[in-house]
């Protein structure tokens, strides 16, 4: 099978994790176990989980000139991810993020975005042939919210479809949504966005049905978990997920969209394509990091396998 083409447009960071009995109070310290180093960002972790799960991608975005975007470029490489529209900022460092993950492997988070914060509509139009050649455009919101809608725009114009992750949570225009081909939120992300708390099937269809209204073709609601709630012009449903131990759970939803794109990007579909995300999201959870837990497309074929066995 030939490997959809996917353009990837956001954050790289580099993630410091301090693994914790618990998340702390405010105002507290508390005395950490295991630290570790590991790449991230939303953007980086998505091209490089639709990298694992068996698609060709490019990577549009922008690191400092100092060690850590140096490692994060030779991971990138290591992938067989397309770097060539990934820019050395000279005046903003590489991106961090700062992690807290507890036992059960709930996480608090911190960015400093750096460089991330420069990528621009001009690195958009340095892009604009990659991303018209593109099956799939891949975003998060991890970049300026200007620069993601002149990308959607672009990639809307010249019919190539586009994921929306709308992630960390923020108000999002109507005028960037239609653009949307699949909104992606989590069920706080659903909540901001349509003024639904998701607390179940019944209002995860209510908020999947909100964001529809205004201009989305498909809401995917990712429930943990419980899999993911699915709404398109042909109805809703929710497709399961996969019982496992969770370590982690940063980058789930990155796996998820990246993974999501791939199948998505080879024809398959959507029902399907959806229960592919479940399957890399849900490895990724049983491992400690970022793009360390994204899973490779063996090992998701392997769960899927077993899962209908």
């Amino acid at each position: 099978m030939k490997k959809p083409r996917l353009v990837v447009v956001g954050s790289s960071n580099t993630d410091m994790i301090v693994k914790l009995a618990r998340l702390p109070r405010p105002g507290e310290t508390l005395l950490g176990g295991k630290f570790i180093t590991a790449a991230g960002g939303k953007g980086a972790n998505q091209a490089v989980g639709a990298a694992r799960a068996g698609g060709a991608v490019t990577f549009v975005a922008r690191v400092g000139r100092d060690l850590f975007g140096e490692e994060a470029l030779q991971g990138f490489v290591r992938e067989g991810i397309d770097i060539n529209l990934v820019a050395r900022d000279p005046s903003h460092p590489s991106g961090v993020a700062l992690i807290f993950v507890a036992q059960d492997g709930e996480n608090s988070i911190a960015v400093a975005g750096g460089a991330n914060g420069s990528l621009s509509p001009a690195d958009i139009r340095r892009a604009r042939s990659a991303i018209a050649k593109a099956d799939v455009l891949l975003m998060q919101l991890e970049t300026p919210l200007v620069t993601v809608a002149a990308a959607a725009a672009w990639a809307a114009a010249r019919g190539v479809r586009v994921i929306l992750n709308p992630a960390p949570a923020q108000p999002l225009p109507d005028s960037l949504l239609r653009r949307v081909s699949l909104l992606t939120p989590n069920e706080t992300e659903a909540e901001l966005l349509t003024g639904v708390r998701v607390k179940d099937e019944r209002s995860a269809a209510r908020a999947a049905a909100c964001l529809r209204a205004k201009g989305v073709g498909t809401v995917i609601i990712t429930l943990g978990a419980q899999g993911a709630w699915v709404a398109d012009a042909a109805g809703q449903q929710r497709v399961p997920g996969f019982k496992v131990k969770a370590v982690d759970t940063t980058a789930a939803g990155d796996i998820f969209n990246g993974a999501l794109a791939v199948a998505l990007g080879e024809g398959r579909p959507l029902a399907t394509a959806v229960r592919f995300a479940n399957a890399a999201a849900a490895l990724s959870v049983t491992k400690l990091g970022a793009q360390p837990s994204a899973p490779s497309r063996r090992a998701i074929e392997q769960l899927l396998s077993k899962d209908s066995s």
